[in-house]
């Protein structure tokens, strides 16, 4: 009894409760270099939809979602005007050509009375004045049957161009693919600043990306990709890097990268932002440890971990591969040490400073930095650990609330 007492004064004397904290093995290994960017979703082939014309809006036969074809139909717009302006140039066309044809013949008529003057006067029974004259008037013949010409081709222009209006009365889709958002009504007036639909490729996708200058020198081309958004959930798209722009931007001192993939689950759509991990390589070796592992001291601001005695891990050797409802054993002696990250991903770090094999804290640092040097410790392994770090906020959001309404149900219950 008196050892007991003794124990417990001792424990009060050291802080109070003794922690329990979690705590994982290390281990040696190298991790794949990544950068991570922040990408645009495009559909193939993607473009705006506008009018060429102005004119109200008659009918619109596709909605959002429809799938269409190129040269297929969309909006028909009111072609009463167009058509009048259409019989309008077919009618002045006709005028230039029957002004063609009056201008031809009387440039052949002067010409012919040319020739028969130019025969008399040979014979001396026509003067040089006359046959000047009518060289004079055969030349401003033909000027009045070239400008009759250009006349003729100007109206034949302003025919095509109304012809050109009237088949423009009704929209067509620029492209195959789906129709998105569509911006228009009926009795609306269409102008070409009236944006009417979007239509693109859903089927496949491109993502852009921006490339800084120090980027170029190790992201290549054809190098993996892992694509995820908080759209996924946890599911994780991989491909490869399509292509990267050869010009530089001097403002910004950047380029453009483009990934083209498919999306036959339709998990991808266009303008939506996803997260770019490019594995452009490995690390070199280092000891291995969750993120989560990594804490910094409130009291000097050095970035380490925390480390259980290395007694406790010939007691949990035989339960590395069991973490699922390991024990809790101690309590055993922790020390901070301080650790040089070699290299970091979204996941696991690389560090210098401890030796594989060391049972670092993952959850709990923060009941140790009061200066606590003793915890109780509970196995966990990668799989669970790695599997907690990629849960969203929204995921811990709901366990949370999960659990607070099992605990006040319990309350009510008592």
């Amino acid at each position: 009894m008196a050892c007991s007492s003794e124990d417990e004064n001792q424990t009060q004397r050291r802080g109070g409760h003794v922690p329990t904290v979690e705590v994982i093995p290390t281990v040696m290994g190298s991790l794949p270099l990544e950068e991570r960017l922040t990408g645009v979703v495009r559909a193939r082939n993607q473009a705006e939809v506008f009018p060429e014309i102005t004119a109200p809006i008659t009918e619109i036969l596709v909605n959002s979602g429809d799938q269409v074809q190129r040269g297929q139909p969309l909006v028909k717009l009111r072609d009463t005007e167009a058509r009048e302006r259409v019989r309008q140039a077919e009618a002045g066309l006709q005028i230039a050509d029957a002004q063609v044809r009056q201008a031809r013949a009387n440039v052949q008529r002067l010409e012919s009375r040319l020739s028969r003057v130019q025969t008399l006067s040979v014979r001396n029974l026509e003067s040089e004045l006359e046959v000047e004259q009518l060289e004079a008037e055969v030349e401003a013949a033909e000027a009045a049957h070239q400008l009759t010409l250009a006349q003729q081709s100007q109206a034949a222009s302003v025919l095509e161009e109304r012809r050109s209006d009237l088949e423009n009365t009704v929209v067509r889709a620029p492209t195959n693919g789906f129709v998105g958002t569509r911006h228009v009504e009926v009795g609306q007036l269409a102008s070409p600043s009236t944006r009417m639909f979007e239509i693109g490729d859903t089927r496949m996708m491109n993502i852009r990306i921006s490339l800084t200058e120090r980027m170029l020198s190790y992201i290549q081309p054809g190098q993996t990709v892992n694509i995820t958004s908080p759209a996924f959930g946890g599911e994780v798209i991989q491909t490869t890097l399509t292509r990267i722009s050869p010009f530089i931007n001097p403002v910004t001192n950047s380029t453009e990268a483009e990934i083209e993939l498919s999306n036959p689950d339709g998990l991808l759509r266009s303008g939506m932002f996803v997260t770019i991990d490019i594995l452009y390589g490995e690390s070199e070796q280092a000891v291995l440890i969750p993120n989560t592992a990594l804490f910094t001291n409130p009291n000097d601001g050095r970035r380490g971990v925390f480390v259980a005695d290395r007694a406790t891990l010939t007691e949990l050797g035989e339960q590395v591969d069991t973490a699922e409802g390991s024990p809790i054993i101690g309590p055993t002696g922790m020390a901070f040490m301080p650790v040089t990250i070699v290299a970091q991903g979204r996941q696991v770090s690389g560090v210098s400073g401890i030796q594989a094999g060391d049972l670092v804290v993952t959850i709990g640092q923060n009941l140790l930095a009061s200066g606590r040097e003793e915890a109780r410790v509970r196995l966990t392994d990668w799989d669970r650990m790695l599997e907690l770090q990629q849960l969203q906020n929204r995921d811990l959001l709901d366990m949370i609330r999960r659990k607070l309404a099992n605990t006040n149900g319990i309350a009510n219950d008592v």
